[in-house]
């Protein structure tokens, strides 16, 4: 193996502008490496070259993004070789490295995830591309906190990492095949494929053409082991797919003259409050579900503390908040904001009802009602006793199993930013709307165009190749916008979209974790079958599959099941956060059980590279909460940890 050290510029890199050491770009900046691979340096982010590696740093300190050229025999030599070239101060052991799916003319792609233990508070990850026998490298040695908050600026370099020379394949200008019989079966096909290779029990999908419906369907069932099939009607929780129908009740009130969107947030709702009280006084009526205000993801208050949660308690939790980035700065998603958004649109036309119905009731008048949607509801007890999907995850070995409701209950007191049930028939509606710009079926205006279309406008860039408007994001990566919106909860995940220039769209609905891994490959064939693009998404499918069971594998050989029944017998009986609220530790004969109240899951026992030791849920659906035993024998804690925040659970005495 060589690595590439060059004296002095080579001919055909003589055109790549000098680079003094720490270079501060002002602007999102296309460069290339040493050896001419494509990327990108973020705005305020310091690019330096160092023989054949270069260095981005970005505003904060001690993390780092490196992209080095290599001459390799493979990809394990080139990550060895990158690794020597970057000098990184710490090493960290492989936990598992997998490959992905070649695209944009790499012929390679594997990716070396590392070892990290939680108090490093840090993600490493290696990623080696393989062009004609020359090695491009991208690590990532990049702190939790930072990594969340500059995810779309992580995405933006490597949005377009290419080949030297390369240009990506695009769609812009062709024009698109109608969906016909057989494209219509080239996609069901393919779904029902995939939905088989991640042992997902049930998917929905719906397809229009030009204002038709060419398909409304389901593959598989309902629940895991029960004969009842999906069909069109089968309600499945839509998650975050229900922000857009939030957003689109705003835009109707802003055609009513009830605020418009730039309206700011405490003249209609004088009690709203952040963290910040200069941020507070910069949010208007389209901020509460921009992403854009620089408030962090902060899900936890609400995923773990929701026995109690109300939409008035979801607004006080706000008040606590503070912002990470400046106003209008970098994405960041933030599920109370969201959830914000609809309670203050409620309020506007309520003002005398509680919040929650407040918002169920504008929902019903001005979404659901006026578009037919007439199987969609918030109310979990109507949706569960009809067609209905089971949620599905992953048990501690990978086999998939039902998973419990008690986690997808606490986005009830957040409930606009994802608690809806819907179904393929009434989101297909919804999606023809869009495309139809504001009119429906008959004719009719619904909302105006421009209400409707402001909500696609780019509030916030996410990478290079999409933005986030207001609950809808629009992505131009294969050179035509395509406007969607997935959703996540557990056992629930979904992706709506549309192609506004093609009259296209599309809605998928899953009943499994694994399901989120069908959605993007879902896109990217529905793009193959209307345009005759190169066939990818079937080598998504194919890689993500093995990927997937290496990954569960190699974090099954880390875990103790059920947990050290000596380091369980250390727990304390009940823990407390200001916060999360509870955890009672409960025996279940040789299992201990973590109940946070509204759920709770079986635990598993870790012990670290760097000595600490965690307890972990592993419970289908959901599993990968981890909490770090710390304090002292006479004062028991547990520590958790999202992207940017830490909590401390004490014991309770």
């Amino acid at each position: 193996m060589v690595l590439l050290l060059f004296l002095s510029a080579p001919a055909w890199a003589k055109d790549q502008p000098a680079s003094p050491p720490g270079t501060v770009v002002k602007v999102d900046t296309p460069r290339t490496t040493p050896a001419g691979t494509q990327f990108t340096v973020p705005a305020e982010w310091s690019v330096r070259v160092r023989d054949a590696a270069v260095l981005l740093d970005p505003p904060e300190s001690g993390s780092h993004v490196v992209l080095v050229d290599v001459k390799a025999t493979d990809a394990d030599a080139a990550v060895a070789e990158a690794w020597k070239a970057y000098a990184s101060p710490k090493t960290w052991p492989l936990h598992v490295a997998t490959d992905s799916s070649p695209r944009d003319n790499w012929d390679q792609i594997r990716v070396y995830s590392y070892e990290t233990s939680a108090n490093d508070k840090r993600g490493v990850t290696a990623i080696a591309l393989r062009h004609e026998g020359q090695y491009t490298v991208l690590i990532y040695d990049v702190d939790n906190a930072v990594g969340e908050k500059r995810a779309s600026q992580l995405r933006a370099i490597s949005d377009r990492l290419l080949p030297k020379g390369y240009q990506r394949e695009t769609f812009a200008g062709k024009k698109a095949h109608p969906l016909d019989a057989a494209r219509i079966e080239t996609l069901k096909t393919f779904v029902d494929n995939a939905r088989k290779a991640y042992d997902v029990p049930g998917v929905a999908i719906g397809l229009i053409d030009h204002g038709k419906v060419v398909f409304a369907g389901g593959f598989g069932v309902r629940e895991l082991g029960k004969p009842e099939p999906v069909d069109a009607d089968t309600l499945f929780m839509i998650a975050s797919n229900t922000k857009a129908l939030t957003t689109l009740m705003l835009a109707r009130l802003v055609d009513q003259h009830r605020f418009d969107w730039n309206t700011p947030v405490t003249k209609v709702m004088p009690e709203f409050r952040l963290g910040d009280a200069a941020t507070t006084r910069q949010v208007e009526i389209r901020h509460l579900i921009c992403a854009c205000t620089g408030m962090p993801r902060q899900d936890m208050e609400w995923l773990l503390n929701s026995k109690e949660a109300t939409p008035a308690s979801v607004l006080t939790a706000l008040a606590g908040m503070q912002p990470t980035s400046k106003f209008g700065e970098l994405f960041q998603y933030s599920n109370l904001m969201a959830a914000a958004a609809g309670y203050v649109g409620g309020h506007m036309l309520y003002p005398k009802m509680e919040l929650g119905a407040g918002y169920d009731l504008a929902m019903q008048k001005q979404v659901f009602d006026p578009l037919g949607m007439h199987l969609t509801t918030f109310d979990y007890a109507k949706a569960s006793v009809g067609d209905h999907a089971t949620p599905h995850g992953l048990d501690v070995d990978g086999h998939t199993a039902v998973a419990g409701m008690g986690i997808n209950d606490s986005i009830r007191a957040a409930r606009p930013a994802g608690a809806a049930w819907s179904a393929i028939s009434d989101m297909l509606r919804y999606v023809q709307m869009e495309l139809d710009e504001g009119t429906l079926p008959d004719g009719k205006r619904y909302v105006s165009k421009s209400a409707l279309l402001e909500r696609r406008k780019p509030n916030v860039a996410l990478g290079t190749t999409a933005s986030y408007g207001m609950g809808l994001m629009v992505d131009h990566t294969w050179g035509v916008p395509v406007v969607h919106h997935g959703g996540d909860l557990t056992g629930f995940h979904s992706d709506m979209l549309w192609l506004p220039e093609q009259g296209v769209g599309a809605v998928i609905l899953t009943n499994a974790d694994a399901g989120v891994f069908i959605r993007g490959p879902f896109q990217r064939r529905l793009l193959e079958v209307l345009f005759d693009g190169k066939p990818l998404a079937q080598g998504d499918i194919d890689a993500g599959v093995k990927r997937l069971k290496q990954q569960i594998v190699a974090e099954r050989k880390r875990l103790v099941v059920p947990a050290d029944a000596g380091e369980a017998s250390k727990l304390a009986g009940r823990y407390q956060n200001a916060a999360l609220g509870t955890i009672q530790v409960d025996k279940n004969g040789t299992a201990t059980l973590f109940n946070f109240g509204a759920w709770g899951s079986d635990v598993a026992s870790r012990k670290n590279d760097d000595g600490s030791l965690s307890f972990v849920t592993i419970s289908p659906g959901v599993d990968g909460f981890e909490f770090v035993v710390a304090g002292t024998p006479a004062r028991r804690q547990l520590v958790m940890r999202d992207g940017q925040h830490e909590y401390v659970y004490d014991e309770v005495k």
